[in-house]
């Protein structure tokens, strides 16, 4: 059971090294350090949204509508945190 846990946290890991790569990668686009008119850039671009946009889709379905600031990254990133912080919590009751 330790080994599936430790997948667990590993995958949670992951998922959350993604999000804040494309975070700041969001920011660097708006803030024009960044074009997506570099064939690199824009590929990175399209696969993190790809793997994220169906994540962000389900959780702007029940955000309201905030004028153009899109808070389902941030929203993801805190739940993906609380369920790592869980996991580890009960760890012992998996053990």
């Amino acid at each position: 059971m330790l080994s599936i846990l430790q997948i667990l946290l590993m995958i949670l890991g992951a998922v959350k090294f993604v999000m804040i790569v494309h975070i700041a990668m969001s920011w660097l686009i708006n803030f024009q350090v960044l074009n997506l008119r570099q064939p690199l850039v824009y590929q990175i671009w399209e696969g993190l949204n790809r793997l994220l946009e169906p994540l962000y889709s389900r959780i702007r379905r029940f955000l309201p509508d905030m004028n153009g600031l899109d808070l389902a990254p941030l929203v993801a990133f805190l739940a993906v945190y609380a369920l790592e912080i869980i996991i580890r919590n009960n760890a012992g009751i998996f053990l």
